[in-house]
C-alpha cells in the first residue's frame, strides 16, 4: 500500500483520480467509448488487472477499471481520509464511482473478492447497474440448513499462515501459497511478470483482507437481484467457487452462465479472448 504515492510516476495518460464522499481519492482507469462498463479487481490487484478486457472491449464500450482503496497505488487523502478496509466500503466506493460519473446504469463486472464486492453494490443501489457479471465469486455460500457460513477451516488455516508469512516479510512464498490455494497448484509459477509485479505491489492488502470475512451469499440477497446477470467460471476453478455459481444460477432470476473451457481462477487473464467474446455477446444482447 503506497500512501502517498506521486502520480507522476503513472506512464498510462488514461488514469485518473476520484475523490469519494469519504475522501478517499480513487484511481481508475478510464477508456474508450459507449455504454459503460465498469470493471472491480479481487485480491491482490488492482485497475491493471483488467488490462486485457480494456484494451478489446474499449473498441465498443467506455471501458472504466477502478483501484479499490488500499489497492496500489494506494492514494489516501492525508487530511484524515477513512483507512477502512471493508468490502462494504468498496461496494459504496464503487458506486460513488458510478453515481459521482454520472454513468449509471452501468455493466458492472466483478471478479472473485471483486465479484462479491459488485454483488452488493448491485443489490443495494439497483438503479446504478444495468447488468451485472460475476467472475469466479468469492465468498461462503449460505444454505437455509447451514448455521452462519463461513469458509472451511482448511481455508482459514491456510490464509492465517499467508498473513504470517506476508507479514514477516516472506512476501514471494505467502503470495505463491496464497495464489496456489485459489487456482491450481503452480499458478504463481507460471503467472506472468505482470501479474506477479501487481500482486506484490498489493501483499500488504492480504492480512487486512483476511480480517474482513467476505459475506455469505444468500438465496433471498440473490433473488433480489433484477438486472440480467452474467456467472462465468473456469472450467478449472476449484470447487468452492463452482459451487457458488451453481447455486446463484439457481437463486438469481435473470442469470446465466458461461464456462472458460481449460480456464482456472484468473480465467480473464490467462484466456482473455475467451473471456472477451463471453462478456461481449452477453453485453450485446442485453
Amino acid at each position: 500500500m503506497n500512501a502517498r504515492t506521486d502520480t507522476t510516476l503513472f506512464a498510462d495518460p488514461d488514469l485518473r483520480l476520484l475523490t469519494t464522499r469519504s475522501g478517499n481519492r480513487i484511481p481508475f482507469l478510464s477508456q474508450g467509448s459507449g455504454e459503460p462498463l465498469v470493471f472491480v479487481h479481487g485480491s491482490l490487484c488492482d485497475y491493471r488487472y483488467w488490462k486485457g478486457q480494456v484494451a478489446a472491449l474499449s473498441r465498443h464500450f467506455h471501458c472504466i477499471s477502478v483501484s479499490l482503496s488500499h489497492y496500489w497505488p494506494g492514494l489516501q487523502d492525508e487530511a484524515g481520509a477513512s483507512k477502512e478496509f471493508s468490502w462494504a466500503a468498496h461496494a459504496e466506493e464503487v458506486a460513488d464511482l458510478v453515481a459521482a460519473l454520472g454513468l449509471g446504469p452501468v455493466h458492472l463486472v466483478g471478479h472473485s473478492r471483486g465479484a462479491c464486492v459488485a454483488f452488493h453494490a448491485a443489490r443495494q443501489h439497483p438503479h446504478l447497474v444495468r447488468t451485472l457479471t460475476l467472475a469466479d465469486p468469492g465468498g461462503p455460500l449460505q444454505s437455509d440448513s447451514a448455521a452462519e457460513a463461513a469458509l472451511p477451516p482448511a481455508t482459514q488455516a491456510l490464509r492465517a499462515r499467508v498473513a504470517e508469512l506476508i507479514e514477516a516479510g516472506q512476501t514471494e512464498q505467502g503470495l505463491e501459497m496464497f495464489v496456489d490455494s485459489v487456482s491450481v497448484a503452480g499458478a504463481w509459477s507460471r503467472s506472468p511478470a505482470g501479474f506477479r509485479a501487481m500482486a506484490s505491489a498489493n501483499a500488504a492488502t492480504l492480512p487486512l483482507q483476511f480480517k474482513d470475512a467476505l459475506p455469505a451469499y444468500t438465496e433471498e440477497d440473490a433473488a433480489a437481484l433484477r438486472c440480467k446477470t452474467l456467472l462465468i467460471g473456469g472450467e478449472k476453478s476449484p470447487r468452492m467457487y463452482r459451487n457458488n455459481i451453481a447455486a446463484l444460477s439457481q437463486w438469481i432470476l435473470t442469470a446465466e452462465e458461461h464456462v472458460i473451457a481449460g480456464a482456472s481462477h484468473g480465467m480473464n487473464v490467462s484466456h482473455p479472448a475467451a473471456f472477451n467474446r463471453a462478456l461481449q455477446a452477453f453485453l450485446e444482447a442485453a
